[in-house]
């Protein structure tokens, strides 16, 4: 991530690139959270629009498939006036071989000031970003390692609701193992001083817990307990046929949410999920759809706080 200090609002900036949530301070997360609320302002104007980008290009670089993501990156990228370029492996020269590198470059080299890109690949968007002379990028999922733009609409979504987080619970249920999401919530909420516990089945959970700073709890009755904000996260369904669970009605059973398990959490806690969701295997209906879900706040909430990003990052604030 480089730094390119720059003062906005008696807040030092010193973002230009978003990778990871490693290093942040509570400090800038609290004044992006802030940033959002007047973004999320724009969207509810009549016209959803304002001129903070105008004249720069953004162009979105997906090479997994992805629906909430891009499109609120699109979304952002046109609220903020920038021009906006959508590319996808299938129809580009990667698929005739060409390198990440030659294709960042040739993008730059078209005039892209933004780069949004999501690859399965752990490290492509810091590979990218070490690559590109000029334009900054932004991290929409690396593999494995880190979606920094979902734990920050997380945040957003729960201090909403919250107020400030400190010594709030958050509960994480379900596949730690292979999910970018755990690894940024538990960066993001713990830089807040959130209590995280991870629940889920033993071969879902990294071996690295304890570097992660946080509770392991086998029972998810015993990780949910009092929280405030119960996280699931989805299921790969072929995560069954690596042996991983028995069967996607025993993790219902076992670790799913439902009213039953919600109501070990404190009264009014919130109902967080990723999307999509598997109804039926780590979320029931019930609570998808119950006065304490939030997961389509969640969904506005990645508009805003990607706007947030943007203006931040790619000169706006400067």
């Amino acid at each position: 991530m480089s730094a390119i200090p720059s003062e906005v609002g008696g807040v030092v900036w010193r973002h230009r690139n978003v990778i990871d949530l490693d290093g942040w301070t509570r400090e800038e997360l609290y004044f992006l959270l802030d940033q959002a609320r007047h973004m999320e302002n724009v969207m509810d104007r009549p016209i959803k629009k304002v001129p903070v980008l105008r004249g720069k290009m953004a162009v979105n670089l997906f090479f997994e498939n992805s629906t909430r993501t891009r499109v609120s990156f699109e979304l952002a990228e046109k609220m903020l006036s920038a021009d906006v370029v959508n590319w996808s492996v299938s129809g580009s020269s990667q698929a005739k071989g060409e390198t990440m590198r030659d294709t960042a470059w040739t993008l730059e080299a078209m005039g892209a000031d933004i780069v949004v890109m999501r690859h399965g690949a752990v490290g492509a968007a810091q590979y990218l970003a070490s690559k590109l002379k000029r334009a900054i990028v932004l991290n929409a999922g690396d593999g494995t390692h880190a979606h920094p733009t979902q734990a920050l609409l997380d945040l957003y979504t729960a201090w909403k609701h919250i107020g400030i987080l400190e010594g709030r619970k958050i509960a994480i249920v379900g596949d730690v193992l292979h999910s970018r999401v755990a690894r940024s919530d538990v960066i993001g909420f713990k830089a807040m001083g959130c209590d995280v516990v991870l629940s889920g089945p033993p071969t879902m959970m990294p071996k690295e817990i304890d570097a992660l700073n946080c509770r392991y709890e086998k029972d998810p009755k015993n990780a949910v307990r009092d929280a405030d904000m119960v996280y699931l996260l989805r299921i790969q369904r072929e995560r069954q046929q690596d042996g991983l669970f028995p069967s996607v009605d025993e993790y219902h059973r076992l670790w799913g949410a439902d009213e039953k398990l919600m109501s070990l959490a404190k009264p009014g806690a919130l109902a967080m999920h990723p999307g999509p969701i598997n109804r039926g295997v780590e979320i029931a209906s019930e609570v998808a759809d119950g006065h304490q879900s939030v997961i389509l706040e969640q969904v506005r909430s990645g508009v805003a706080i990607r706007m947030a990003l943007l203006y931040l990052c790619a000169g706006g604030a400067r």
